[in-house]
């Protein structure tokens, strides 16, 4: 068979309503509506879990997390061949550029037969902070802008635009389109860091969007109908808990995110006008890890199955096979990407009864439900959705959740107690509760429905539960201050600052 070359472009923390052509009035993403013109919008995707590391490895091993026991940023499974190491069996030249979150080992190749490497901190092996030192920038600690207390602050990015990750990204995608063996088809991943925060799009971009035009987060009725343990915890520790909420300033951070986005889009418009005609030859894929509550339910991050962070962007062009300009509401997730790209190169794939390619799913007229996992045990987040429905269960409140999808898009009311609705709601369930009894995970479903598990409580205290995640060499640098500057950080109390990993552990 003539095997078409396969282009995964991935962004990172990119809801699902971030596409001018799939409804956003004010963002601007010609790119990608070039896309959805000549490809398929699937407008019902959701992550297979909505934090980096574990959506990541679902797209890679085509394993749901109960199953590869990955439910956050955690070890990867180090037995289970990903559809890279698949696609270069079937005759691939495989590249990737950027961010993998491959855990424990980032450098691990995972079938990847060359790579431009580049995470997110404290990684010693990193090709773009080799490239942004080598261009006179040594003095940037946070080449990926500065977290901890700023990390949901709108920043100016400390780099010119040309030598931005999101730059250096398309320049290497492109330096690969260009040299690659033309006696292969080749596979490339051009993964994007952002439009994760620190939100810090480079001049002009950071311009594009101004605050006053954006809309205010959406905050429905009775916000705590939706608000979760995860929705309030990782809210504080991103420093935006109840004392660090500001209409203007998450206007501000909106703004920022949406330059971010805009920036992707023209680097995605460089790396589509280097392929020119293999275009005709190429499967191109766009979609990301998870979303960004950005201010909605007032709350910021990812970790919770509220739909603008579980729900992504899935736009597949596959000349011949999809048809140009259709819009599908068929349910799918970053599981189907993996069995899409396999289907695609004609490689070896295993069957699972949760996944199938875009081929097939753009045709499906039967119901079908996807699922979502973050965290495990008292600590879990679980999603079913069947595309006009979606049912969450949120663990640490013992709270389920039910949505109509298709009356409420933007999840302003709780169905879950209306009798009407209860038949949805009983469905979704039991779909999980199957799943899960099926695959004998126990730490999710007894016989009898969910399983309780020792509730996990908040502080009352805001700031016990605060994180720093600074650069390797902050402290060495402010010791180089001298005494009468530099004090170690020290904290009120031993629980003022609680490592994320801590919940990890423990969970």
């Amino acid at each position: 068979m003539n095997q078409p070359n396969i282009l995964l472009l991935f962004t990172d923390q990119q809801r699902y309503d971030t596409v001018a052509s799939l409804g956003n009035p004010v963002i601007r993403t010609p790119s990608l509506d070039r896309l959805v013109r000549e490809g398929t919008a699937f407008e019902r995707c959701y992550t297979s879990s909505p934090v980096c590391v574990a959506a990541r490895c679902a797209l890679m091993t085509g394993l749901p997390a109960h199953q590869t026991g990955c439910f956050d940023n955690e070890n990867m499974p180090q037995d289970v061949t990903s559809y890279v190491e698949r696609l270069q069996a079937a005759g691939y030249q495989t590249h990737g550029v950027g961010k993998m979150h491959f855990m424990p080992d980032h450098a691990r190749p995972w079938g990847f037969q060359s790579r431009d490497i580049s995470e997110e901190v404290n990684e010693d092996e990193d090709h773009y902070k080799d490239f942004v030192a080598a261009n006179g920038y040594n003095h940037v600690d946070e080449v990926n802008g500065i977290r901890s207390e700023y990390y949901y602050i709108p920043q100016p990015c400390q780099l010119p635009a040309r030598l931005t990750n999101t730059h250096w990204v398309a320049d290497r995608s492109i330096d690969f389109l260009q040299r690659r063996d033309r006696s292969r088809p080749f596979f490339l991943m051009s993964s994007f860091i952002r439009p994760h925060p620190p939100f810090d799009p480079p001049t002009p971009w950071n311009k594009l969007y101004r605050a006053a035009e954006m809309e205010d987060p959406h905050i429905p009725e009775h916000p705590g109908e939706f608000r979760t343990f995860w929705n309030e915890l990782q809210t504080r520790y991103k420093y935006r808990g109840a004392w660090g909420r500001d209409r203007m300033l998450m206007r501000t951070l909106r703004s920022a995110y949406y330059g971010c986005i805009s920036f992707i889009d023209y680097q995605i418009g460089r790396i589509l006008e280097t392929l020119g005609d293999e275009a005709d030859n190429t499967v191109i894929l766009f979609t990301a890890d998870h979303g960004e509550l950005l201010g909605d339910y007032g709350c910021v991050g990812k970790r919770t199955m509220q739909e603008v962070s579980a729900r992504i962007p899935l736009i597949a062009r596959w000349p011949g096979v999809l048809k140009p300009g259709e819009r599908s509401t068929v349910p799918v997730s970053l599981l189907d990407v993996h069995q899409t790209i396999l289907d695609a190169a004609g490689a070896e794939m295993d069957t699972h009864p949760e996944r199938d390619s875009l081929r097939n799913l753009a045709q499906r007229s039967a119901p079908r439900t996807v699922f979502s996992q973050f965290s495990k045990r008292a600590y879990a987040q679980y999603l079913a959705s069947d595309g006009q429905w979606k049912y969450s269960y949120s663990a640490p409140d013992r709270r389920e959740t039910l949505v109509d999808l298709t009356n409420d898009p933007k999840e302003s009311r709780n169905l879950a107690e209306k009798p009407e609705a209860r038949p949805h709601l009983e469905r979704l369930r039991q779909d999980l509760w199957q799943r899960y009894q099926r695959d004998g995970y126990t730490d999710a479903v007894t016989d009898e429905g969910w399983k309780e598990h020792p509730q996990p409580a908040l502080s009352e205290d805001p700031e016990r539960d605060v994180i720093y995640q600074d650069s390797a060499n902050t402290d060495d640098r402010l010791k180089a201050l001298g005494p009468d500057y530099y004090r170690p950080v020290t904290v009120t109390g031993p629980d003022a600052v609680r490592c994320l990993l801590e919940i990890i552990r423990n969970a």
